[in-house]
């Protein structure tokens, strides 16, 4: 199944091309005892309940064109989003090789340099623009596929990792080029995009051996494979779970792979994923 958020906090399954209102879905969710509330996201958590109505309404459910709505991230409130850096030896080697993109500082293997967080508060969806700020440095498109967390757990070993999902989206890291951290530099507002919808993991299958690429302005960027990972899925999972432990709604972003390059305001970054789908972020001034 392929479930958004649109518009005014609808809920929405995707078919063919067009949005079905399915929000009346939403009432399956139990309402939260009161503060403080969950740190994870209750549809996630809740998704079984929530697909199990949404076949009851979806027969009549009202429906608009794909391009009459505005996307909005299909996770609404993410405890965090974890995202993995250098995750394809070609990008390895291409941050090594451009001091714009290094900027003098040692770029180690993802087995070395490990994962890193991002501020849920950059997190956008793909009808909300990217806001560039720090106009005088490079500001860089990453195209990642996105693993969305169903289930809870901590050291989750990368045999059981894959019952762990519960979907996948389109993931755009967005990146500040400079010195400092990259948690810094890849948290400014609207600086994560997840999107259009998400994949429940029934429907995607095997995500092994999904091809990808983005462009900017219709120029080919960035063009790959996830069978080309450094750390695969169940292995980040198994990595990222060591750290802390994985609830559902949590994000995260695999890697992306060489080809990484500058954007400005004005431009349109299309971004497509095998068995996902295709979205189109505008880019602007903040």
């Amino acid at each position: 199944m392929r479930i958004c958020r649109y518009d005014d906090n609808r809920l929405g399954v995707v078919k063919d091309d067009r949005v079905f209102d399915v929000t009346e879905a939403l009432d399956a969710i139990p309402a939260p005892a009161g503060y403080p509330l969950p740190t994870h996201d209750l549809l996630i958590a809740n998704l079984d309940k929530v697909r199990a109505r949404i076949d009851a309404v979806l027969p009549n459910a009202a429906s608009k064109a794909i391009n009459d709505v505005k996307f909005l991230s299909p996770i609404a409130n993410p405890g965090k989003l974890v995202a993995a850096p250098v995750n394809y030896l070609k990008h390895l080697q291409e941050a090594r090789s451009d001091e714009a993109i290094h900027h003098s500082n040692q770029v180690l293997e993802i087995q070395k340099i490990g994962l890193f967080l991002k501020a849920t508060s950059s997190l956008i969806g793909a009808g909300e623009p990217v806001k560039v700020r720090h106009h005088d440095r490079r500001n860089d498109h990453e195209i990642e596929l996105a693993v969305i967390i169903g289930k809870p757990g901590t050291n989750i070993k990368k045999e059981n990792a894959w019952d762990h999902i519960a979907a996948y989206s389109i993931g755009l890291d967005m990146t500040v080029r400079g010195p400092e951290e990259r948690s810094l530099r890849k948290s400014v507002d609207t600086y994560s995009v997840l999107g259009p919808w998400m994949v429940t993991a029934d429907e995607m299958g095997d995500a092994t051996q999904l091809g990808f690429h983005l462009t900017v302005n219709d120029e080919d960027r960035q063009k790959a494979n996830t069978k080309d990972l450094v750390l695969d899925i169940p292995e980040l999972i198994e990595y990222a779970s060591a750290f802390y432990t994985l609830h559902p709604g949590d994000v995260i972003y695999t890697g992306t792979p060489e080809g990484v390059g500058p954007v400005k305001p004005g431009d349109t970054i299309m971004a497509e994923f095998e068995k996902i789908g295709r979205m189109y972020v505008a880019v602007e001034s903040a």
